[in-house]
């Protein structure tokens, strides 16, 4: 268990960052399809694939981007998907239950390692240590 443990932050920057593509590279699907940016919600929620899933995938305010993102998806699901019916199985909404979840997990745990925000916290300690 020990082995698992030391690779934590890995592991965690690994689905940080497959995460952050899989939810952006949905938001340019929906480019690619035409998708209106004025529209509602699916404007709204194409910028926030795009914006959102690219923070995420480099790990810069991580938790902002991943809060909105888990807000974005519960939102699709509770709106568009848990109408049609009660199980996500039924209404087609596994995958924005999915990315709802993930993304709230990346609020509490934050960026993990190979992140921007690692980065931006290690030079701001570094400068505070030399002040």
């Amino acid at each position: 268990m020990e082995f698992l443990e030391q690779r934590r932050e890995h592991a965690l920057a690994l689905f940080r960052i497959v995460i952050g593509l899989f939810f952006l590279i949905h938001g340019v699907q929906r480019i690619m399809k035409g998708a209106n940016l004025v529209s509602w919600p699916g404007g709204p929620m194409t910028v926030i694939e795009l914006v959102g899933g690219g923070l995420i995938l480099i790990g810069l305010w991580t938790r902002w981007a991943a809060f909105i993102a888990s807000g974005a998806m519960a939102y699709a699901y509770f709106v568009v998907h848990q109408p049609k019916a009660l199980l996500p199985i039924a209404n087609g909404g596994e995958l924005a239950a999915v990315y709802s979840w993930a993304f709230l997990m990346l609020v509490f745990t934050g960026a993990g390692a190979w992140s921007v925000d690692q980065l931006l916290n290690k030079s701001s300690k570094k400068s505070l240590t030399n002040a």
